[in-house]
């Protein structure tokens, strides 16, 4: 497990500085540093050292990016931990009633064996790569924010909050959906608020899910229970903000009786084992990916709705795109911070990122309300796809990042 470490005593050179140790800045710098241990790396967080250990929500990791994960030797410490989604049911109805028929079934395998997705809890897989950045000399230092940093004709110095500067070839933002760095680097982006938040919490339940992953739309947004292993499952529930505010907030009790409303007694009893927490959701995409020296990455550059389980997969793509630009462009003997080798990413990227930010948008609009025509349309759309295996299994190639053009990082081959 990487330690945090103390930031040096004087001015630093560096190669690649990546700001934010969430799983995008972590699989940014193991995935470099792997690739071309030459090329020296570091990361810096604001967060205090031990807070990613606290981190009670679960992810959904695509097949894609377990072959990621597998080939940075990060996934034989996951997989114990990982609960493969076997099966998935999407149905659409109102909270009150008592029956919800399923209009959309998928199942789990992308080929024979390989399940499309795992549910990972992120502690987990945030630990595996901080153990897989010690093992490649990767320093994580923690309790400092950057301060600020300047471009220069051969290398960027960037400060931070204690006073010390690196002078780094690149900087990498992997700093959330409200990056302060991208706000330094002028970046702007489009942005709307759905005026929904995002409950989450993990569960126990006295029968087994049998990996079956379900997603039930709701008049006030998805209701997602997604299988963790052993019987539990993480719940990612979609309210009206102000709704969300107040179960979060209010009793125990109350949570627990609007819990198992929407969940069911299918599995029997249920336990919430986790604070809940509510989390804002809305669209927000960059403009732009990159400037001279500096690349967003993860949630920095592209922050999208839940509906579809998509957000860490889309980081996880953003990281192997930028880790093969650098690696290759430094093979090349060129520079890994000049613009034109930064575009090589953003072109890789973006389209697909506001793709993917378009369709979740689009979804949870068509989704998130009871109007009865909308609702007949989209039920008769749900019935028809699941009458056509063709489709289902585009959905499913999709789903498992595998689509369109990867990077070798996502199919399993070395940069």
């Amino acid at each position: 497990m990487a330690k945090a470490k103390e930031a040096p005593a004087s001015k630093t050179d560096i190669d690649v500085l990546v700001a934010g140790a969430g799983y995008v800045g972590l699989a940014t710098a193991v995935s470099i540093r792997e690739a071309r241990p030459s090329l020296s790396v570091a990361v810096v967080d604001a967060a205090p050292p031990g807070v990613w250990q606290k981190d009670g929500r679960a992810s959904a990791v695509a097949a894609a990016a377990c072959r990621m994960l597998e080939r940075l030797d990060c996934w034989r410490e996951i997989e114990p931990h990982a609960q493969a989604i076997t099966e998935m049911i999407i149905t659409d109805s109102k909270t009150s009633d008592p029956v919800r028929p399923v209009f959309l079934t998928f199942g789990g395998e992308v080929s024979p064996g390989e399940p499309f997705a795992h549910m990972v809890e992120n502690r987990v897989l945030n630990g595996a790569l901080r153990r897989r950045a010690a093992e490649l000399g990767i320093d994580i230092i923690e309790g400092i924010a950057v301060s600020g940093f300047q471009n220069g004709p051969s290398d960027m110095a960037v400060h931070l909050a204690d006073g010390i500067t690196f002078d780094a070839k690149l900087l990498v933002a992997a700093d959330g959906v409200n990056s302060r760095l991208r706000d330094m680097a002028g970046i702007k982006t489009v942005r709307w608020e759905y005026g929904q938040s995002g409950i989450v919490c993990t569960i126990a339940h006295e029968r087994p899910h049998n990996g079956r992953a379900e997603e039930h739309f709701l008049p006030a947004g998805p209701f997602a229970i997604l299988p963790l292993t052993g019987n539990r499952s993480s719940i990612v529930w979609t309210e009206r903000t102000a709704d969300a505010e107040r179960l979060v907030k209010g009793d125990e009790f109350t949570f627990e009786v609007e819990l198992e409303q929407r969940f069911g007694l299918k599995l029997g009893e249920i336990r919430v084992e986790t604070k809940p927490r509510a989390w804002p959701l809305g669209l927000t995409l960059s403009r732009a990916f990159v400037a001279p020296r500096f690349a967003l990455a993860g949630d920095a550059a592209h922050g999208i709705h839940p509906i579809a389980g998509q957000g860490l997969n889309l980081g996880f793509k953003d990281v192997a795109a930028l880790a093969e630009t650098v690696v290759e462009a430094d093979r090349l003997g060129q520079d890994i911070g000049a613009i034109d080798v930064l575009q090589r990413y953003e072109r890789w990227r973006r389209f697909d990122t506001v793709q993917m930010g378009v369709t979740t948008d689009v979804l949870n609009r068509l989704f998130s309300n009871d109007i009865g025509p909308v609702r007949a349309f989209r039920d008769v759309g749900l019935g028809l796809v699941d009458r056509m295996p063709r489709l289902k299994e585009f959905f499913i190639r999709q789903a498992s990042g595998l689509a369109g053009p990867t990077p070798r990082l996502l199919k399993g081959e070395a940069i």
